[in-house]
């Protein structure tokens, strides 16, 4: 294997190196720690094992260093000296395997060559390789080739393929999974759950253990390693979210962790109401348990509905959680209501029907959008359409990062579309626009991407808006 791979070292000696700054993706894995002093010693070669151990050793300083540097040409020239004779430094670390893919993963920015490109990927993966062979009692190996194959590579194989090694690693290292697994490992869980490619038991498994990681990590986290937690936090809950539009994924305890402190700080507002009651209905809660009981008290006191016909039907339907019944009614009161106000109100309450529970952002805005051309005049739809942009971001990135932060723009746009039409929307608009205004990207991400605050930019992902630049201040 290594001469395989040094015999693609000698075509990278023969390119032009010259140092060019590459943005860190913000879940780049960090390089595995070392072991403790007493653990067993790497059966492949290191410096212990060489005569000339000293010159080894002061070579793997200078490579790291020129690293450091940005000096990619001589780093590398150290290096190859290094991996031919001890790639397993001095057996108690993987860094000069990891180190090795840095190389190759520079490499590859450096070229537009196809032909070059793959053969530097196959690099990589064959240094991980060698990092399982000479590291085998770890998972940090397939860890890595599961986290390259989602974020960098993800033509070489399928999603599935992907999946078990992540999962391979959060069997064996349960709550001590490295950090950098939890975002991948937590989408393929959604995506293929929905594609009915894994059974609803072994996605309530692997969730609860996604969760179990991510509480380890930020009990125990310390200083840098914090904010990589922090990120996690932002993405990986919000995704497991999806699973709330399957009946029995989740049980009571879970909904009312989740909703009911909404109604608590919102006693007598019937959508908070209706909204809490009818997850709890989903869930099955018992009608003995105390904190349903309270929620229908408040809602015989407060939001006592009169009206006979498709409204009456939508909100049956909407308490007993039949969505699509609860939708179709709600269109029907909607097509015969001519008073725009009571029309514009049935709209937007299927709105937050596909936002709330059925997750499904698109259909949400297309809803939002009818009830604010129907009532020109009221704020609220762009206010939820302002919503439903600023929690994309674990949609369109991965909970931080450019991708995941543009999409504050947008919504704040709407937010202050709600303003421009209805003053009475300020205060909620405001009260958005500053909970979110300091997750924009900062002046320094802007000015890396060759922007300017104020340019026109667009925003894809599902949002597919125009919008002004902004930064973080």
């Amino acid at each position: 294997m290594i001469s395989r791979i040094l015999s693609i070292l000698c075509v990278v000696t023969l390119i032009g190196c010259t140092p060019k700054v590459v943005e860190p993706a913000a879940d780049t894995p960090p390089v595995a720690k070392p072991k403790p002093a007493d653990d067993k010693l790497s059966p492949c070669a290191k410096w212990s094992d060489l005569y000339n151990k000293d010159d080894v050793e002061t070579e793997f300083v200078l490579y790291r260093d020129f690293l450091r540097a940005n000096d990619w040409a001589q780093a590398f020239t150290y290096w190859q000296r290094v991996y031919a004779v001890a790639p397993a430094a001095d057996g108690k670390r993987n860094t000069v395997y990891n180190d090795g893919v840095r190389f190759y993963e520079y490499f590859i920015t450096q070229t537009q060559d196809s032909n070059l490109i793959n053969t530097y990927i196959d690099t990589i993966f064959m240094l991980y390789d060698e990092m399982e062979r000479c590291y085998p009692e770890g998972s940090y190996a397939d860890a890595r080739k599961g986290f390259d194959l989602y974020y960098k590579y993800p033509w070489r194989t399928s999603q599935m393929e992907i999946y078990t090694l992540l999962k391979k690693t959060v069997d064996r290292e349960k709550k001590e999974t490295p950090d950098f697994v939890l975002n991948p490992f937590t989408a393929l869980l959604v995506d293929l759950y929905f594609e009915d490619k894994i059974s609803i038991a072994e996605a309530q498994s692997y969730q609860q253990q996604i969760r179990d990681v991510l509480a380890t990590g930020l009990a125990k986290c310390k200083e840098k390693e914090c904010e990589r937690w922090r990120i996690i936090e932002q993405y990986v809950p919000a995704r497991l979210d999806a699973f709330e539009t399957v009946r029995g994924f989740y049980d009571c305890a879970y909904y009312k962790a989740k909703y009911y402190q909404d109604f608590l700080d919102n006693p007598t507002d019937c959508d908070v109401i209706r909204d809490v009651y009818t997850w709890l209905r989903w869930a099955e809660c018992p009608d003995t348990d105390a904190q349903y009981q309270e929620l229908v008290k408040a809602g015989n006191e407060n939001c006592r509905v009169t009206v006979a016909g498709p409204v009456a039907l939508g909100n049956e339907c909407l308490q007993n959680n039949n969505y699509t019944c609860a939708i179709e009614n709600f269109e029907k009161a909607a097509t015969e209501e001519k008073d725009a106000v009571k029309k514009a109100r049935y709209l937007l309450l299927i709105a937050k029907i596909y936002y709330a529970h059925l997750k499904n952002f698109s259909r949400a805005r297309q809803y939002a959008q009818r009830a604010a051309d129907v009532n020109s005049n009221w704020g609220e739809p762009y206010i939820l359409i302002g919503r439903l942009y600023a929690s994309s971001g674990p949609l369109c990135g991965p909970g931080r990062g450019w991708d995941s932060q543009v999409v504050v723009w947008p919504a704040i746009d709407m937010w202050n579309r709600a303003k421009q039409v209805d003053s009475g929307a300020t205060a909620e608009a405001n009260k958005w626009i500053g909970r979110y205004s300091q997750y924009m990207p900062s002046v320094e991400e802007v000015f890396q991407r060759n922007l300017k605050e104020g340019d026109s930019y667009y925003v894809s992902c599902w949002i597919q808006q125009s919008t002004t630049i902004r930064a973080a201040r």
